[in-house]
């Protein structure tokens, strides 16, 4: 488990270079702040104990959530490197096989309903890199993941709205 007081440093990737992966939408019955309420409220809670285990097994250098997902707050694997309320939040992250990054986005729709998307951009170096990505991207984990998180958002905004 990372240290609480250690200095963490920021990584230093743009996340525009990072080659895109896939992008998932869903449309909220819900305004685009009530979805972006959801989105900071839900990131945090979906992370939980297995993402931290999981986040220190990989060697990431985040592993614990912190902040209010504002720019520099983290959760396990991650560190929010652009949170632009309430169209945009972009988490960065690295361990021992990939750099990657988690774009959320959340567009206003007619009807008082939003468009939440996530887009994911990473890269594998190595053959260490294209094995960890076949496991992750090629079995589809990565999109059950994902799905999961943004019914898990869409569920919290329409709650809400």
């Amino acid at each position: 488990m990372a240290d609480p007081g250690a200095e963490h440093h920021a990584i230093d990737v743009p996340v525009e270079e990072l080659p895109a992966i896939d992008e998932h939408a869903v449309v909220v019955r819900a305004s685009q702040q009530e979805t972006w309420d959801a989105v900071v409220e839900t990131l945090p809670r979906s992370l939980g104990p297995l993402a931290r285990r999981g986040a220190t097994a990989l060697g990431c250098e985040h592993t614990e959530a912190s902040g209010g997902m504002t720019i520099g707050s983290t959760i396990p694997g991650f560190i929010v490197s652009r949170s632009i309320r309430p169209a945009m939040l972009v988490l960065l992250g690295e361990h021992r096989f990939s750099q990657y990054a988690l774009l959320f986005r959340v567009d206003a729709l007619d009807g008082g309903r939003s468009l939440l998307r996530a887009e994911t951009r990473a890269e594998f170096p190595g053959i260490r890199g294209h094995i960890y990505r076949t496991l992750v991207i090629g079995t589809r984990g990565h999109v059950l993941a994902v799905m999961r998180m943004l019914r898990a958002i869409r569920r919290r905004a329409e709650r809400s709205g």
